[in-house]
This record gives structure tokens, C-alpha cells and sequence, in this order.
């Protein structure tokens, strides 16, 4: 018998056996399906340990509920960013490497106050960013590197104020001021003594090449007349690589008319370019350019190293131009000699020589007489080891980078204890090493045969000589004493800047 659809309508509702379980629906939930006929919210036994979400107390935020560190107020974090992104700007310019730029950077912003940084340094730019915790945007300052000049005594005075900062004997304000003072001071000499110093390191390293007679005096005013001519184009904002270019064209030729004109009897005439291309390599930036590949900062490295390539690109250019130019005119070129061999009676005038080369680029560089005195001492230890490794057998290029290797470990060691910065030891010292003479051989077998193994030899050698340095550098580490934390938090070796992470100001 079939029920009628009013009896079926007014039959009990069945439940199954589980929905003796759940909870049931509240008023909001039955007002839902009100609105909806037909439709009613099904729940599920684990339902009932689930608390209603409308009973749940409201989170309110708490007061003063940051996250991160108290830092100074507003103005003072951005003084702080300006002076430490100017004092870096200093050190880049000054030929430091980013390794150096970046661990001084981040132990004066934790000695004024400011914990939490991040530090991007790159061949161009120096970017500081400073956290403020969660409720605050970070602030950011950047730095642009638009000239770089040696001025070792603005180096060596910034990083006593650095010392001054980290161990909180300056306040931030009067650091600012002085740091104004120290940027925009003059050089400590005139510009001819700087010129006549050139000079000095070029008739110094014919001295070390074995050039006797007129030879230094010659390259003494050769390589003076470069360095005027280079800065009355300096003066025009003419690119660095067209001054190299007629650096090296003026020496070239120079040389060359000495030799046709008869005036001067001249053994070796051409270790007068070789002394001239010696000073216009000595202002590049090789060995930051291998500190910054050893330690970790790749697009810094690269950039410096492409500087050096156009800069040694440009010599190139003009040695062979003026090659090529006499020989149209018809002059003798001048011959080129072996490669000079030491003896032991050449090493005492070698090392003689070194002391003047490094101490003449020092005081090109203007250095003051301390830091001259100990770069001196470190040419004559460099010579000395070379002209000694050479009689002993050795290749120029394992004998250039021993003899670099304790320039930087002896810079490392002594340089901080007589209060000098090691960058200026370790660059003068290497500096009557730099390989002149053979980049000049190179050059005339490029220009003549297309032979280029030379000019590779000679590249190796500058190589081998800023690698020394580093290593020297990075040996001498563990000699000095008073290193904190954050030296030992930053791999590679350290040649400007500050040696330990100081204490916050107060």
C-alpha cells in the first residue's frame, strides 16, 4: 500500500546513528538555512571539539610590540649613514680593496649604534642599508666613487678617525666635521714635488734594471715631462686611457731620438721606457683588483681589472705608435736588450735602488715621512728578495711573488704597530718590481712579430706580485693581536681600515 504524499510529509525525520553526536546548529547557522529552504548545514562528529569562532576573545596589538632593534633617532641614523658612506668613498678612491670598505663600514655603524647593516660595495657605488625593526622602513644611503686620486695621507688621516670612532673617543658630529676637513684639504706638498718624485722612481728603477752613466738622469727627466704633460691633460677631463697613450708614445720616442741624435752615449737606451712605463703602471689598481677576487667580490674585481687592461691597452697603443712612427721617418729604433741578470755585486745597488723607487712613490703618492720611511724599508726588502731569488735560480715570476709575499706579511705585521696604513707599505714596496721592463720587451715583439708570449709573461709576473701581497697580508693575521669578532666573521686580508669591532658610543 503506497502512503500519500501528506502522510509521507508528516513522518518522523530518521537520523542516522552518528548524528547522536553532533552538536547542535547555532542561531546563526539556523538563520542560514532559514534563508535558504531546503538547505541545512551538515556537521560531522569531530565537530563538537571545534569552538565557535564568534566566542573567541579579540587579539588586540600590544603597545610599543616591535620587532627589532632601538636605534637613535631619525637624523641621527642618517648622519651616521652619510659619514661612513663619505669614509668609504675615501678608502675606495684611496685604492682599498671592497673587503676593506665593507668591514669598516660595518664596525663604525655598530659603534655608533647602528647593529643591524648591510654593506654593497662595488667598483662605482657604496650602498649602506640600515634595519629599523618591523614596524619601520629600513633607510638606505648610497655612495657614488666619481674620481679616484693617490693621496696617501688623506688615507692615512681618515683611518686614524676611524680608530678615533670605533673606540668611541669622537662623537659622530665632530667625526662628520673632521672628516669635511680631511676631504677637503690640500695635498700636504706641491705639485712639482710630486713631479720631481716620479722622476726619482724612474731614475731609481733604471738604477735597479742595471742602467749606469746618464741613463737615471735621462729617465729622471723623461718621466717628469710625462707626469706634466699628464696632468695638463688631466686638467682637459681627458680620459685616463688617451693619457696613457701619450705617456707611453712621449717615453717611446723619446727614447728614440736620444738614440738617433747621437747626443748621449747610451748603452741600453731602452731602459728609459722601460723606468717610464714602470711609473705609469705603478698608479694601477692590481693589487686591489686581486685582494677583491680573492675575497669574495667578483664584480669589484672585475671592474678594477678592466680598468687595468684598458690602462695597460693604452701603453700598448703608444709604444707601438711611436715604433711605428719612427720607423716611417726612418730612425734606428732603439735595440732591445736580454733581460738583466742580478749578480752579488749588483745587490746591494738593487736594494739601494728599491729603497728609492718605493720611497719616491711614496712621496708621490704624498705620504708623509713616516709612512715613507717603512715603505723605504719595504722596497729594500723586496728588491733584496727578488735580486736574491734570482741568483738562486729561481723564474722572475716565483721569485716576484715570494718577494711580495714578505713585503705584505712584513707591512702586516709592522704597519698597524707603527701606526701607518698597510695599503701604503704594501703597494710601495711592490712597486720597484712592477714589470716595465718586460712589458716594454712584449710590446716591441707584439708590434713587430705578433708575438705575445712576452707581454703574457709580464702580466703574469704583475699577477704573481699583487697575489704575494695578499697572501703576505693574510698570513700576518694571525701575528697581530686584539682581533674581535667581526674580523674574524670577514675572510681575506685586511689593508686599510680598522683591526678590531670597537664598542657602541654612549
Amino acid at each position: 500500500m503506497k502512503l500519500k504524499p501528506r502522510a509521507r510529509a508528516a513522518a518522523p525525520k530518521r537520523r542516522h546513528a552518528w548524528q547522536i553526536l553532533e552538536a547542535p546548529a547555532d542561531e546563526q547557522s539556523e538563520k542560514r538555512a532559514g534563508r535558504q529552504p531546503g538547505r541545512r548545514i551538515r556537521q560531522r562528529a569531530w565537530h563538537i571539539l571545534e569552538p565557535p569562532t564568534g566566542e573567541l576573545p579579540a587579539v588586540e596589538p600590544l603597545q610599543d610590540s616591535a620587532i627589532g632593534p632601538e636605534l637613535p633617532d631619525e637624523s641621527t641614523v642618517h648622519l651616521v649613514l652619510d659619514l661612513v658612506t663619505r669614509i668609504g668613498e675615501i678608502q675606495m678612491a684611496s685604492g682599498a680593496g671592497a673587503s676593506d670598505v665593507t668591514a669598516t663600514i660595518l664596525a663604525l655603524t655598530r659603534a655608533l649604534g647602528l647593529p643591524h647593516c648591510e654593506v654593497d660595495v662595488i667598483f662605482t657605488s657604496i650602498t649602506v642599508s640600515c634595519l629599523r625593526g618591523s614596524d619601520l622602513p629600513p633607510v638606505t644611503a648610497l655612495r657614488v666613487v666619481r674620481s679616484r686620486s693617490l693621496d696617501y695621507t688623506r688615507l692615512s688621516e681618515t683611518e686614524r678617525l676611524v680608530q678615533r670612532l670605533v673606540r668611541g673617543r669622537i662623537s659622530a658630529e665632530d667625526a662628520y666635521t673632521e672628516l669635511s676637513r680631511i676631504a677637503n684639504a690640500d695635498h700636504p706638498y706641491p705639485r712639482w714635488v710630486s713631479t720631481l718624485a716620479w722622476g726619482g722612481m724612474a731614475g731609481f728603477i733604471t738604477l735597479l734594471l742595471g742602467g749606469t752613466g746618464w741613463l737615471p738622469v735621462i729617465s729622471f727627466a723623461i718621466s717628469a715631462v710625462v707626469d706634466r704633460v699628464g696632468r695638463l691633460l688631466n686638467k682637459g677631463a681627458l680620459p685616463f686611457f688617451f693619457q696613457q697613450v701619450v705617456g707611453g708614445f712621449i717615453a717611446t720616442l723619446s727614447a728614440i731620438a736620444i738614440v738617433n741624435l747621437d747626443v748621449f752615449n747610451l748603452e741600453r737606451p731602452t731602459l728609459v721606457v722601460a723606468a717610464a712605463l714602470t711609473v705609469l703602471l705603478s698608479g694601477l689598481s692590481t693589487v686591489s683588483a686581486v685582494q677583491d677576487a680573492i675575497t669574495g667580490y667578483y664584480v669589484t674585481a672585475a671592474g678594477r681589472t678592466l680598468e687595468v687592461a684598458i690602462m695597460s691597452a693604452g701603453l700598448i697603443t703608444g709604444v707601438g705608435a711611436a715604433i711605428s712612427i719612427a720607423a716611417e721617418l726612418g730612425a734606428t729604433r732603439t735595440p732591445v736588450p736580454a733581460a738583466p741578470t742580478a749578480t752579488p755585486l749588483t745587490l746591494p745597488v738593487m736594494m739601494i735602488a728599491g729603497t728609492g723607487a718605493a720611497a719616491c712613490f711614496a712621496l708621490a703618492s704624498y705620504s708623509k715621512i713616516r709612512p715613507m720611511a717603512v715603505a723605504a724599508v719595504a722596497g729594500a726588502v723586496g728588491a733584496g728578495a727578488y735580486g736574491a731569488l734570482s741568483l738562486a735560480g729561481y723564474n722572475q715570476i716565483l721569485a716576484a711573488s715570494i718577494a711580495a709575499t714578505l713585503v705584505g706579511f712584513g707591512g702586516g705585521v709592522l704597519a698597524r704597530r707603527l701606526k701607518v696604513t698597510p695599503l701604503v707599505v704594501a703597494v710601495s714596496g711592490i712597486t720597484p718590481l712592477l714589470p716595465g721592463f718586460s712589458t716594454y720587451r712584449g710590446m716591441s715583439q707584439l708590434v713587430n712579430n705578433g708575438d705575445i708570449k712576452i707581454l703574457m709573461s709580464a702580466a703574469a709576473i704583475g699577477l704573481a706580485l699583487a697575489a704575494g701581497v695578499v697572501l703576505g697580508e693574510f698570513l700576518a693575521q694571525p701575528v697581530r693581536t686584539g682581533l674581535g669578532r667581526l674580523e674574524r666573521k670577514l675572510a681575506g686580508p685586511r689593508m686599510a681600515g680598522p683591526l678590531n669591532a670597537g664598542r657602541p658610543l654612549e
